[in-house]
C-alpha cells in the first residue's frame, strides 16, 4: 500500500465531505477511494471513518490521525519544492479561509481574478466565524481581523483597519431618544448580534480612567447572521453593533448612521497569513503577491465608505 497517497485520500474524503466528492476531486474511481481507505484503516488498526451511505463522521481516532496526516502532506510538499522537484509553475490545491462577509464580498471577486491568472491552481474557500489552525486544518492562507498571537505563521499586515461600529436607521434615531453616551443605549431596542455580545457591549474607558464601560441591556432581537442584524436595523428595528465593513454599503447610502464614534473601541488590523515555510510554494507566493495589494485598496475604500474617522 502507498500509504502517503493512502493519507490523501483520507484528507480529502473528510474535507470533502463523501467518498463520491473525493473520487471526484481526485478524478479516481469511488472503488479505489474506498479500498485506499480501507487498507489504511487495516494498517493503523483502528476505524478512521464512520460511513454512511450519505456522508462521513471522523471517529475519535481519525479526528486525531488527519491532523498528523495533514502535517506529513505539507511537509512532504514543502520537500519537494527544496528539492527543486516541484517547477516554478503555480499550481495544485489551494486552500483559504476567511470570515464568511470578509471572505464572500472583498476576498471571493478577487480569488476569481487569481483562478483566471492561474489556471494550474484550484481554491477552496473556507469561510468560518471561528478561529482556523491553519496547520491542523491543512489551510495555506488565512484572511484575519484582530491583533494576531505570537506564533510561527508569515504575516502580512494588509491595512484597512476594521471599527466595531455601532449603528441605526436615522429614521429609528430620529423617534426615539438621543443618544450621546453608551449607558443612553440602554434605553433603545437593541438587535444583537450574537459575536458581539447578547447582554452587554463593553466600551472604552472615559478619560481618567482605566476601567471599561459595560453597557447591558435586555435586546428586542437576537441573530447570528450579519446580514439579518444590519437589513434589520436598517429598517428601523433597532441599534446594531457590527463591523465597519459589514455595514459600509448602508451607510455610503446613508440607510444607517453611525452612532457614537468618538467611543469606538481601538479599530482590529487585518493580516493576511500563512504557516512557515508555505510562502515559498509558487501556488502561495503567487496569492500573496496577487491578494495583498487589492486587498489594501479594497479595504481602504471600505473604510472611506464606513465613515473612518480622520
Amino acid at each position: 500500500m502507498d500509504r502517503i497517497d493512502a493519507m490523501k485520500v483520507f484528507v480529502t474524503a473528510v474535507e470533502e465531505g463523501s467518498l463520491a466528492g473525493a473520487a471526484r476531486r481526485l478524478r479516481r474511481s469511488p472503488t479505489s477511494i474506498s479500498r485506499a481507505l480501507s487498507m489504511l484503516e487495516q494498517h493503523v488498526g483502528v476505524e478512521l471513518l464512520h460511513r454512511t451511505t450519505r456522508s462521513l463522521k471522523l471517529s475519535e481516532a481519525g479526528n486525531r490521525y488527519i491532523e498528523a496526516c495533514r502535517r506529513v502532506l505539507i511537509d512532504l510538499e514543502e520537500a519537494d519544492i527544496i528539492a527543486g522537484a516541484v517547477k516554478s509553475t503555480p499550481r495544485g490545491i489551494l486552500s483559504i479561509s476567511a470570515p464568511p462577509i470578509l471572505g464572500e464580498e472583498v476576498l471571493r471577486p478577487m480569488i476569481d481574478d487569481f483562478l483566471r491568472e492561474h489556471p494550474g491552481v484550484s481554491v477552496r474557500l473556507l469561510m468560518l466565524d471561528r478561529l482556523v489552525n491553519l496547520v491542523d486544518e491543512g489551510v495555506d492562507v488565512a484572511l484575519r481581523i484582530g491583533n494576531l498571537p505570537d506564533s510561527t505563521h508569515i504575516s502580512t499586515r494588509i491595512g484597512g483597519d476594521v471599527r466595531r461600529v455601532v449603528v441605526a436607521a436615522p429614521r429609528y434615531l430620529e423617534s426615539s431618544l438621543a443618544i450621546e453616551e453608551p449607558s443612553d443605549l440602554a434605553k433603545h431596542h437593541i438587535i444583537a448580534f450574537s459575536n458581539f455580545g447578547l447582554e452587554s457591549w463593553s466600551f472604552p474607558p472615559t478619560r481618567g480612567s482605566s476601567i471599561p464601560r459595560t453597557i447591558h441591556f435586555s435586546p428586542r432581537y437576537v441573530v447570528n447572521s450579519v446580514r439579518a442584524a444590519a437589513a434589520s436595523a436598517a429598517e428601523g428595528m433597532g441599534i446594531t453593533r457590527l463591523y465597519s465593513y459589514h455595514v459600509a454599503e448602508y451607510v455610503r447610502y446613508g440607510r444607517l448612521k453611525i452612532v457614537l464614534p468618538h467611543d469606538e473601541p481601538p479599530a482590529l488590523p487585518v493580516h493576511i497569513l500563512a504557516p512557515h515555510g508555505r510562502t515559498a510554494i509558487p501556488k502561495v507566493r503567487a496569492f500573496m503577491d496577487f491578494a495583498v495589494p487589492r486587498l489594501r485598496t479594497e479595504l481602504g475604500r471600505i473604510a472611506v465608505e464606513a465613515g473612518s474617522l480622520p
